[in-house]
C-alpha cells in the first residue's frame, strides 16, 4: 500500500505536538504577567496566537486518537469480528477531518486568515453571461452558508431582463480570503440557453475577484485630496426612500483609477464606510502587485472575460461536468457544485499551489 507523499510531508510538519506545547506554555507565562493587558493591540495578537496553538494541539490529540481506534478495529477484524462498517465510517471521518487540517495548514499566506471581499462581472454574452454571474453569486453566497460565515451585499446592478451587471459582496469568517483564492478569474459556462426559442447551446463567462479586507493594522494612506466621492440614487428596486435620496456612494482614488462604489445602505454615512472599507482592500492590492514584480501579479490573472481564459468550465450540456483546468479536478455532480459545494476545488487548488500537485498526480498516491 503507498502512501500520498505530500499527506506524509504534511504530517511531518504539522504534528510537531512537543514545540506547540512548549510555545503554549510559554504563551500562557505572559498572559499571567500582570502588565499583560496594557497594550491591548499586542495582547490580542497573542491571544491569537494561543487560540492557533491549542487547534494544532487538539489536532495532534485527534489524530493520536483515531489512530489509536482504527488500528484497535483492524485488530478485531483480524480476530474474525465483523468491524467492516465500523471501521468504514472511522476511515471516512478520519479522511475528512485530515483534509480540514490540511487546508488550514496550506493557508499560511499573510493575510490567508482575513475575511474577503467578493465582485462578480459577466463577461461577453449579454443576457446569457449577466445570468451566469448571478448563478455564481448565488453559488458563493450558499458556500458562505453552509460554513456559517456571514455575508453583506455591498453593491448590486440589475441585469437587464435577466441577471446581473456585476455585485460586491462581503464574506465575513476566518480563512475567507485564504479559501476563495481559488476563485479568482474567469468562468465558464456551457448548457442549453433558457432564453433561446430554439434551445441552442450557449457559452457564457463571468470574472470573479476577491480581495482581503484590510484592517487598521495595516496602514493604508489615503489623502482627502487624491480621493473623488460622488453621492447619487441607489438604482434598482428598495423603496421610497431609496431612489428620492442620494444615498448611494462612489469613490474614485485619483492616482490608480480604482473605483469603488456601495449603493446596499439607505443611510449615505454607512455606504461611505463600506465604499471606504473596499477601497482600502483595493489599495493593498494594488500596492502588493507593485512588490511582488517577480510574481504572477492579480491583474495579470484578470483575463479577457472570454474563451481560452477560463480557470474552469461548468458543463451542463451535452453532458454535465464541473472540471478545474489547473488542477485537473472534474466533479460529475454539477448541481452539487453550483448550490454551494466547492470544498473539493479549494482544496485541490490550495494542493495545487503549494504543491504543483494536480488531481491527475494524486491518483498515483492511492493504495493499490
Amino acid at each position: 500500500m503507498k502512501r500520498s507523499a505530500s499527506k506524509q510531508s504534511l504530517c511531518g510538519a504539522i504534528f510537531d505536538a512537543p514545540s506547540k506545547v512548549s510555545q503554549l506554555a510559554k504563551i500562557e507565562a505572559q498572559i499571567s504577567a500582570p502588565e499583560f493587558w496594557n497594550q491591548p493591540e499586542k495582547s490580542q495578537k497573542i491571544m491569537q496566537e494561543r487560540k492557533r496553538l491549542e487547534q494544532l494541539v487538539s489536532e495532534d490529540k485527534f489524530v493520536a486518537t483515531a489512530l489509536s481506534d482504527i488500528e484497535t478495529l483492524f485488530e478485531l477484524g483480524k480476530e474474525g469480528e465483523d468491524v467492516g462498517s465500523e471501521l468504514e465510517r472511522e476511515l471516512k471521518n478520519f479522511a475528512a477531518r485530515l483534509e480540514q487540517i490540511e487546508i488550514s495548514m496550506l493557508l499560511s499566506g499573510e493575510n490567508d486568515s482575513r475575511a474577503a471581499i467578493v465582485t462578480i462581472h459577466p463577461g461577453a454574452g449579454g443576457t446569457e453571461s449577466q445570468d451566469w454571474a448571478e448563478m455564481l453569486e448565488r453559488m458563493y453566497l450558499r458556500w458562505a452558508e453552509r460554513h456559517g460565515f456571514n455575508t453583506v451585499i455591498t453593491d448590486r446592478l440589475e441585469g437587464e431582463g435577466a441577471g446581473i451587471k456585476s455585485v460586491t459582496f462581503e464574506i465575513n469568517g476566518e480563512n475567507v480570503y485564504g479559501l476563495l483564492q481559488s476563485e479568482i478569474g474567469v468562468h465558464r459556462l456551457v448548457r442549453i440557453s433558457p432564453f433561446d426559442a430554439n434551445a441552442r447551446r450557449h457559452t457564457s463567462f463571468a470574472s470573479v475577484f476577491v480581495y482581503p479586507q484590510i484592517d487598521d493594522d495595516i496602514k493604508i494612506e489615503i489623502k482627502p485630496e487624491e480621493l473623488r466621492v460622488d453621492v447619487f440614487r441607489a438604482s434598482g428596486a428598495g423603496g421610497q426612500h431609496v431612489n428620492r435620496t442620494e444615498s448611494a456612494v462612489r469613490m474614485t482614488h485619483l492616482p490608480t483609477g480604482i473605483v469603488v462604489q456601495c449603493q446596499n445602505e439607505r443611510s449615505q454615512h454607512k455606504n461611505r464606510a463600506s465604499a471606504l472599507k473596499q477601497l482600502r482592500a483595493r489599495l493593498w492590492e494594488y500596492e502588493m502587485d507593485k512588490k511582488r514584480a517577480e510574481e504572477r501579479k492579480l491583474e495579470d490573472s484578470k483575463l479577457d472575460i472570454n474563451f481560452g481564459s477560463q480557470i474552469r468550465s461548468y458543463v451542463l450540456a451535452p453532458y454535465r461536468l464541473v472540471k478545474d483546468h489547473r488542477t485537473k479536478l472534474a466533479i460529475g455532480d454539477v448541481d452539487r457544485v453550483l448550490g454551494g459545494d466547492i470544498d473539493s476545488l479549494i482544496h485541490a487548488y490550495l494542493v495545487y499551489k503549494h504543491t504543483g500537485k494536480t488531481a491527475g498526480d494524486a491518483k498515483e498516491d492511492l493504495p493499490e
